[in-house]
């Protein structure tokens, strides 16, 4: 049994103190930092480009898993594996050649994620399943931090595990969205693996002991 990671998102910290959360991400029980690319075309906002990836790089001592919700997004994994990350997720809905893509990130010396927005159905992954080292199931609609955790998400993660069991993958699942408290463990025990938390940490009075509660609930 693998143990159950919490990977804060740095959409959520505190721009104007970045340097200072990225420590305290550091300096935490937290086993990732997880960062969103958005282009303001595949979703309606814009994040960070690629300067402040690199600097994130510069001083994460952690895991780097990027998220990248952007159209066309094969024209920047050169670009990313040279940033620093060690963790490439694309959208399933942005790739017209998925199993493509996904060669394209390992041979970048990445592992390969893909990400899937709440309208799109976990069985359309299984072809690919065993070429994906992780999925990340969207809880909310993409694009803003924030929202309120989709119920569905349990119904999918559960129904994606039976898909990784049935094709021998080793496939880790990341729900990325309105994860608390309240639904961490619901959601280990439906079968996730990896819990992104944005605002849930980010915006409590004590963010370091916030990953600690979170990492206590997902123990298994």
């Amino acid at each position: 049994m693998t143990s159950k990671l919490i990977a804060p998102s740095v959409l959520a910290a505190d721009f104007a103190n970045l340097q200072r959360d990225i420590e305290m991400i550091n300096n935490s029980n937290a086993d990732w930092f997880h960062i969103d690319i958005m282009d303001g075309v595949f979703v309606p906002n814009i994040s960070f480009g690629m300067p402040v990836l690199r600097d994130i790089a510069k001083h994460a001592k952690k895991t780097i898993d990027v998220h990248l919700m952007i159209v066309d997004p094969d024209r920047y994994i050169k670009t990313f594996a040279a940033l620093g990350s060690n963790i490439l997720t694309v959208h399933y809905e942005a790739c017209t050649h998925l199993h493509r893509t996904l060669q394209a990130i390992k041979v970048e010396g990445m592992k390969a994620g893909v990400a899937i927005n709440p309208h799109t159905n976990v069985n359309l992954l299984e072809d690919t399943i065993q070429d994906i080292d992780l999925v990340c199931i969207m809880s909310v609609n993409p694009g803003f931090g924030g929202q309120s955790f989709i119920e569905n998400t349990y119904e999918k993660v559960k129904q994606l595990r039976k898909i990784i069991e049935k094709k021998g993958a080793n496939t880790l699942i990341e729900i990325d969205g309105g994860v608390t408290n309240k639904n961490a463990k619901q959601l280990i025990d439906a079968g996730a693996d990896v819990l992104v938390a944005g605002s849930f940490v980010f915006k409590s009075e004590n963010p370091t002991k916030t990953i600690e509660q979170l990492k206590e609930i997902i123990k298994v």
